[in-house]
């Protein structure tokens, strides 16, 4: 890793929480920041995706790398087994290009796909530079929190072709109670706003295209009991972007981690999507994408709900096999 983004881990302040622990201790003095991550990179899945929207999925699947750790790290977090218990492997940058690589040539994914990356920004920026410089120029994707560290996004524009940041509260309190920081509605609207300058809105739908190249998504995950907190931050969004936005409303739910959390240990009702999705097209949103709520699978388990024990986490689309 080149000095000048290994240093970036000596006094951490990759994300907006600014911990400031030195990530390269080695041994007793290791230190993690509350991403519960040192500077050792661990990355627990490697392989397409079709659960992305259609610009991303397409056919053969969105080329995700889910990292190990976050740095936001919700309470009720779907990916609980990586964000918050450690599930994954430490890598060599070197070994990471390997399995990208191999992912690219064997499954003809359509982009590169990292989620959640602030906490490993330094190894990202690096592993993004390997690619170019062997020839690969798919387009490069930041799946983001929406609690994003305005310097780091500003050095991630090189890196960088499309955004899909969240922007899951408008309202400070239950920021803090569900992901502890409570200033996350100013800090994602200011991150959302640098996006934007840097990338505008996703190029699918200025250019009539089946697959996104550049520009920016935004995801809203309605959570149970909480649509004001939904209407407060769709309100937000058309307000300060407009109608033009191009935005994704998830339904995808599921009450993982109940722990303290009665009000959230249950699915989202479709009266309460309805009540959301509704609010949204009142609002006028032309470029929208709809996740509409869906019944569990024939053995019961949810249909987004992915176990990242296995070599192949997401349930495959039929047809895709």
């Amino acid at each position: 890793m080149e000095k000048c983004w290994s240093d970036l881990f000596k006094h951490c302040l990759l994300c907006p929480r600014e911990c400031g622990v030195d990530r390269l201790q080695k041994g007793e003095k290791s230190r993690a920041g509350f991403c519960r991550q040192d500077a050792n990179l661990k990355v627990a899945y490697v392989g397409p995706h079709f659960g992305e929207e259609p610009p991303l999925s397409g056919t053969h699947g969105s080329g995700t790398v889910f990292f190990t750790g976050c740095s936001l790290r919700c309470s009720y977090c779907q990916n609980h087994q990586i964000s918050r218990e450690g599930l994954g492997e430490t890598l060599e940058i070197e070994t990471l290009l390997e399995k990208v690589e191999d992912m690219i040539i064997r499954e003809r994914v359509h982009n590169i796909n990292f989620v959640t990356p602030d906490h490993f920004f330094p190894h990202v920026f690096e592993l993004v530079t390997l690619l170019r410089g062997k020839g690969h120029d798919l387009p490069v994707v930041f799946n983001l929190s929406g609690y994003q560290s305005i310097n780091l996004l500003k050095a991630a524009e090189e890196y960088v072709d499309i955004y899909l940041p969240d922007f899951k509260y408008a309202d400070r309190t239950l920021a803090k109670r569900l992901s502890k920081c409570p200033d996350y509605p100013d800090v994602a609207l200011a991150a959302l706003s640098e996006m934007l300058a840097q990338k505008g809105f996703l190029d699918t739908f200025d250019k009539g295209a089946s697959l996104a190249k550049k520009g920016v998504l935004v995801r809203h995950l309605i959570l149970p009991g909480q649509e004001e907190n939904s209407i407060n931050a769709l309100t937000t969004l058309f307000v300060e972007f407009g109608a033009e936005l191009p935005l994704s409303l998830m339904s995808q739910y599921v009450p993982v981690l109940p722990h303290g959390l009665a009000d959230l240990n249950r699915p989202l009702n479709e009266e309460e999507f309805n009540r959301v999705y509704s609010h949204a097209l009142d609002l006028g949103f032309r470029n929208l994408f709809v996740q509409f709520p869906q019944e569990p699978a024939p053995d019961g388990k949810p249909p987004f709900l992915p176990d990242f024990r296995l070599d192949k986490p997401f349930p495959t689309p039929a047809g895709q096999d």
